[in-house]
C-alpha cells in the first residue's frame, strides 16, 4: 500500500465527533459481500483480494447455490470451483484456497468457522485483514480490517497515521471511542470507497471535512455554462 502525505493525528475531541457523525448518518452499516452463514462470508472475503465486491457477488451467486457448507465444496473439487470463480482475479490460486480451506475446516473444526484470529489465519489464503473481517462482521468483534481504502483514510484524515495497515489497525483500535468500535471498520472503508477516493476525494460532499486535516480540499467541481 502506498502511504499518503504525513499528517498530524487527531485531537480525541475530532475523533469522537467524527464517529459521532458516522454514527448520525448510518447507524447500522452494512458490508457489501453477499454471503448465508460464516463460512460463505469467509470465502467471499478470501475472494475480494484484489478484485470489487461486485465482481466477487456475480461469482458467489452460483458457487454459494451449489455450495454453502465446507463439505460441499470439498465436493465440488477445484475445477469445478475454478470454473465457477473463473470472471475474478487470481482465481486459479483462489480456487486452491477454497478448496484446502474448506478441508481444514471439516479436519480441524468441525466444519466450522472458528472465532480465533489465530486459527482463522493458519487457514490457506486467510491474512489478518480476511480473519478481522469475518470477526468482526460474523463474530460482532471489535476488530478493524485495513485495506486500501482505510489505510488511506486513516493517513490523510489524521484518524490514524501509519506506515503499515498494522500501525493504521493498532492506532485505530487504541484512538476509536469502545462504543464505535463495532461498526468503525465499516464506516471507514465505506467512505474511502465512494468519497475519500484515491485520486479525487469528493470533499465537497465529506460529512466529516471540518476534522479532516487533508490539505488542500477538493472542492465542488464547477458545471460548464451552456452556450446560447
Amino acid at each position: 500500500m502506498a502511504g499518503t502525505k504525513k499528517v498530524k493525528s487527531l485531537p480525541k475531541a475530532d475523533i469522537e465527533a467524527i464517529f459521532a457523525r458516522f454514527h448520525e448518518i448510518e447507524p447500522e452499516p452494512k458490508g457489501e459481500l453477499d454471503y448465508v452463514n460464516a463460512f460463505t462470508l469467509l470465502v467471499a472475503v478470501v475472494l475480494s483480494a484484489q478484485a470489487t465486491d461486485i465482481g466477487v457477488n456475480k461469482a458467489t451467486k452460483h458457487l454459494f447455490a451449489l455450495a454453502s457448507t465446507p463439505e460441499a465444496m470439498v465436493a465440488l473439487g477445484v475445477e469445478r470451483i475454478t470454473e465457477l470463480i473463473r470472471t475474478i482475479g487470481l482465481y486459479r490460486g483462489k480456487a486452491r484456497n477454497v478448496y484446502a480451506l474448506s478441508q481444514i475446516l471439516i479436519d480441524q473444526h468441525g466444519g466450522a468457522v472458528p472465532d480465533d484470529r489465530q486459527a482463522l489465519e493458519a487457514l490457506p489464503g486467510v491474512g489478518r485483514k480476511t480473519a478481522n473481517v469475518v470477526l468482526n462482521i460474523w463474530f460482532k468483534q471489535p476488530a478493524i480490517a485495513v485495506d486500501t481504502h482505510l489505510f488511506r483514510v486513516g493517513n490523510r484524515t489524521g484518524l490514524a497515521p501509519g506506515k503499515t495497515p498494522l500501525a493504521v489497525e493498532q492506532i485505530l483500535t487504541r484512538v476509536i471511542p469502545p462504543r464505535y468500535m463495532l461498526h468503525a471498520h465499516h464506516w471507514l472503508i465505506l467512505h474511502g470507497r465512494y468519497i475519500c477516493k484515491a485520486r479525487k476525494p469528493e470533499c465537497w460532499r465529506c460529512p466529516i471535512a471540518q476534522w479532516c486535516r487533508f490539505e488542500p480540499k477538493t472542492p465542488l467541481p464547477s458545471v460548464p455554462v451552456p452556450r446560447k
